[in-house]
């Protein structure tokens, strides 16, 4: 059961991302699913669908942020950190523009929390902290892999981001749960390390330091 809701919501967010209005009547079939996590998925997809509508964007040009990734929901435009918190923050919120004050304070490089919000929310939450590579975050992230009552969905982003970030405090962390009872759990600390040892080689730190110079 918990691997089909987990393909329907991949299903999901892809469709989101190729943001065509044709899946929208595909994408309504599934907004009340009785998985939260499904509903909300397909939810934000119709949303982030009508809205490039509505603006006459396209999924291409969303694509120029700093990391290059299909997001969800576009970021606003605003820059102010306090008001894009408050707005993060906020359960009253619609979803949609929580996500977008996400992706916002993502590309501005600041931290977000992980106990907000729902599974779908928090999962999101632990990407964005992997992508942003901050290790400011590795606490937050490992008490949520820790905490055994976590949604598997959430544990995993969060097992992920810690192999992005590759510290040795990560490293320790997702060594002790490759024996975890959850499968997902488990393969996604696999994966980590091996995130850990690439982005630890030398091969990778002198490229990157290349990078870093030429930019």
């Amino acid at each position: 059961m918990r691997q089909m809701c987990n393909v329907l919501m991949f299903l999901g967010e892809a469709l989101g991302a190729i943001g065509s209005p044709q899946v929208e009547d595909i994408l309504k079939e599934f907004c009340n699913d009785p998985v939260i996590e499904v509903a909300e998925t397909c939810q934000l997809a119709l949303d982030r669908i009508r809205w490039l509508s509505d603006t006459g964007h396209t999924p291409e040009k969303l694509l120029q942020n700093p990391y290059a990734s299909v997001d969800p929901a576009p970021p606003f435009l605003e820059s102010d950190v306090k008001i894009l918190q408050g707005i993060l923050m906020d359960e009253e919120k619609p979803l949609f523009d929580r996500y977008r004050a996400m992706f916002a304070l993502r590309n501005l490089n600041t931290e977000q929390g992980l106990k907000a919000g729902s599974a779908l929310f928090r999962h999101e939450v632990a990407f964005v902290l992997g992508q942003v590579q901050s290790k400011a975050s590795v606490p937050y992230l490992q008490a949520s892999l820790e905490d055994p009552t976590e949604n598997e969905m959430v544990r995993h982003e969060c097992a992920e981001a810690l192999g992005a970030i590759a510290s040795p405090d990560c490293l320790t962390v997702l060594q002790r749960y490759l024996e975890d009872e959850r499968r997902v759990v488990r393969e996604s600390c696999e994966i980590a390390l091996d995130m850990c040892e690439y982005e630890n080689t030398p091969e990778f730190q002198y490229a990157d330091t290349l990078l870093k110079v030429e930019s």
